[in-house]
């Protein structure tokens, strides 16, 4: 049988596993193939040279490994409490083993008064040390089998655990697995490569991923395995981007005409920053090359990138184009609709918003004047992408906030024109540069690292809830000075499974300290009807309340420069994403703004490092660093809910930066050279990708 054939068994046919444990496999950890268990790599290795004694057990041990001897079985409880407790020893003394499963088989397979190895964490129970379901062997066993003191460690579900699945089992199996192989593993990269970046082999990786001899041979082979992941990764997404610029045509923007003219000389509220300037010069570019323009704009909050966005509507207008910006909230539409209208003022330019909300007299309006023209720019929601919402010549695209939308609804807006429209994505949150060239690696990236002069840095503090009062007088003060404050609650309502203050908790301790008339109160949350949450912005936004209480609802979208405090409670249960979004609501005037993070005493090390960072940085980039180290790449920018388009299974985007940028100049290079890789020294490249990506979506098409 060819080594291929054996690759692609299904698993339940491997010595060991059969159909049960295959479904096992399958439902919880995706392997369904041989390759899939080879593919599976351990997340860390723990020595195991080393044998502990009992007596020298410590709470500090994640894991230990002993010799000694099984003395007797105990069987205790009754029905589902029914548990086998085993009594261990060795010359210093006696610990418990512990098994909930297994209890009728587990006596038969390892007899008492026999000499064992065991290995498992322990813990204290009863003031006696137990291990609960330990991995166990005979010392037999142990001085026949010939293994790494370095035991691979892999990453495993409670179902797996409790149907005796451990760490040992997965090894045992990537063993048989490697063994039946008449040969090497076939080589996946070419031999050219391998030979110039002086790589280990397939084979050798693969094997000593799971069987290390020695610290060196495992770094070789997880470099080895680290470099062709990231590498496939930027190959295709480089393909894609070379293709789209070759195959797909796009609207060529010819002129900068009236429209732009008259917004830059009179209607232009600041001077642009030379990002702004360097951004717009980027994009008319892309518009006028006759390619597709596909660009992501990274901005930190209040970085000006709307009105970037505003003057590239405007040479699409200038050149018989109508444009659109759809946003993911209600809230975010209606902040961008409201700015537009203010940019553009008396010009002659028609806009207008469409949402769930809209109104159906005023639905037919806008969809007739879209389809004769009159319509210029329309701001809305996931109603832009409606079947009846149709253009009579679309030419610019806007999303914003893009993450929050999934790709078949971007899609459907790209498709909205016969000839592909410009597409720009804008994001608040910076996106760490890893992290954007994976996930956005096949856009062209505009970033805007400047804020509009005059801004004020933002003084960020951190105070205990023992503190409340001092930060309550220190409201008090500022509202006496003019200012306006946001208070946020990560809850609506109190979570019986922790213990943080609420928003209707918390409203009622605000109006305890700011009583009426003396201080106004608007609240906001999700949950509200839209009515009674515009009226209550609204009033905040007029200067007619004092404090706004919401939840997260208020993270993006409502600009209002007279509110310069941002009090964050329970901020140790936010992400650092998050609390920098929200930091951003304030600082929008010319006023010193104040974020105050309000946490309680008992925080994690990691809460409190999240404190420290917001302390001492306002950088956005930076923060975005910082967050993908502590918190890795699944929780930022959303990628968690809709799904990284690539499964990573060795590298880390946060710790593997330097391999990514280093093996997408290597992609680079060969794209440029031989960008069909039909050349036959390629033609394995374009096999694997086939292969790893066989459900190609055209993401750049559509993100």
């Amino acid at each position: 049988m060819k080594i291929q054939d054996i690759l692609d068994k299904d698993i339940m046919y491997l010595q060991g596993v059969g159909p049960k444990r295959a479904e096992l496999f399958r439902k919880e950890l995706g392997i369904s193939t041989y390759r899939d268990l080879l593919n599976y790599y351990p997340y860390k290795y723990v020595d195991r040279s080393k044998f502990y004694k009992v007596s020298e057990i410590d709470s500090e041990l994640p894991v230990i490994q002993m010799k000694g001897t099984l003395t007797e079985y105990i069987m205790e409880g009754h029905g589902k409490g029914r548990r086998l407790t085993a009594i261990f020893s060795d010359d210093t003394g006696s610990l418990r083993l512990v098994w909930f499963k297994g209890v009728k088989w587990i006596p038969g397979t390892y007899p008492a008064g026999k000499d064992y190895v065991i290995f498992g964490k322990p813990n204290v129970f009863g003031g006696t040390w137990n291990i609960i379901h330990p991995e166990i062997e005979s010392v037999e066993k142990l001085t026949v089998r010939k293994s790494s003191s370095l035991q691979a460690q892999y990453s495993l579900t409670e179902a797996l655990r409790n149907n005796f699945v451990t760490s040992r089992v997965i090894n045992k199996l990537a063993g048989t697995i490697l063994s039946q192989l008449p040969g090497d593993l076939p080589e996946t990269l070419p031999g050219y490569l391998v030979e110039k970046y002086r790589l280990a082999s397939l084979n050798n990786a693969v094997a000593r991923i799971h069987f290390p001899d020695s610290l060196k041979e495992l770094e070789q082979a997880k470099y080895r395995l680290k470099f062709e992941e990231l590498f496939y990764i930027q190959l295709k997404l480089l393909r894609q981007k070379s293709l789209r610029n070759k195959k797909i045509k796009g609207i060529i923007f010819e002129r900068v005409g009236d429209n732009l003219n008259t917004f830059y000389k009179k209607h232009l509220p600041f001077a642009l920053t030379d990002a702004q300037k360097r951004v717009i010069k980027e994009m008319r570019r892309d518009m006028g090359s006759g390619h597709q323009m596909n660009r992501l704009l990274q901005g930190d909050v209040g970085s000006g990138k709307t009105i970037v966005a505003l003057m590239c509507i405007l040479i699409a207008i200038d050149n018989g184009y109508q444009s659109c910006l759809m946003a993911p909230t209600e809230i975010l539409a209606t902040q961008h609709y409201n700015s537009i209208k203010s940019f553009l003022g008396d010009m002659n330019i028609k806009t207008k918003l469409l949402t769930g909300s809209t109104k159906k007299k005023e639905r037919d309006e806008i969809e007739k004047s879209l389809l004769d023209g009159s319509l210029n720019i329309l701001v809305g929601t996931h109603a832009l992408i409606e079947d009846n919402v149709v253009f009579k010549k679309l030419g610019f695209v806007v999303i914003d906030e893009q993450h929050r939308f999934g790709v078949a609804q971007r899609g459907k807006l790209w498709q909205k024109s016969l000839t592909p429209p410009h597409m720009l994505v804008m994001t608040a949150t910076p996106i760490p540069r890893t992290l954007a060239m994976t996930l956005y690696g096949d856009l062209d990236v505009s970033v805007i690292n400047q804020l509009p002069p005059g801004r004020k840095k933002i003084i960020t503090m951190h105070y205990f809830d023992s503190s409340r009062d001092a930060v309550y007088g220190f409201m008090r003060k500022q509202i006496k000075m003019g200012s306006q404050v946001y208070v946020v609650y990560p809850l609506i309502r109190e979570s019986e499974k922790m213990d943080y203050k609420a928003l209707e908790e918390g409203l009622e301790i605000i109006e305890s300290y700011f009583p009426p008339p003396q201080y106004a109160i608007s609240v906001v949350h999700g949950k509200m009807p839209v009515k009674n949450k515009e009226v209550s912005m609204d009033l905040f936004k007029k200067n007619q309340t004092h404090i706004m209480v919401a939840t997260t609802v208020i993270e993006v979208g409502v600009d209002i420069p007279n509110a310069s405090v941002m009090v964050i409670e329970s901020a140790e249960r936010f992400g650092l994403s998050q609390l920098h979004q929200l930091r951003g609501r304030v600082g929008r005037g010319a006023d010193q703004s104040y974020c105050i993070l309000l946490s309680s005493q008992k925080i994690s090390k990691e809460a409190a490092k999240r404190m420290e960072i917001m302390v001492n940085t306002n950088d956005g980039f930076e923060i975005s660093e910082a967050d993908l180290q502590l918190r890795g790449p699944g929780d930022i920018e959303g990628t968690q809910q809709s799904g990284m388009p690539f499964e990573m299974k060795i590298a880390d985007l946060a710790r593997d930066g330097a391999i990514i940028e280093y093996v997408r100049k290597i992609a680079a290079e060969i794209i440029d050279h031989d960008p069909n890789l039909e050349t036959d020294r390629n033609r394995i490249l374009m096999n694997q990708i086939n292969r790893l990506f066989p459900a190609d979506r055209s993401w750049s098409l559509i993100s």
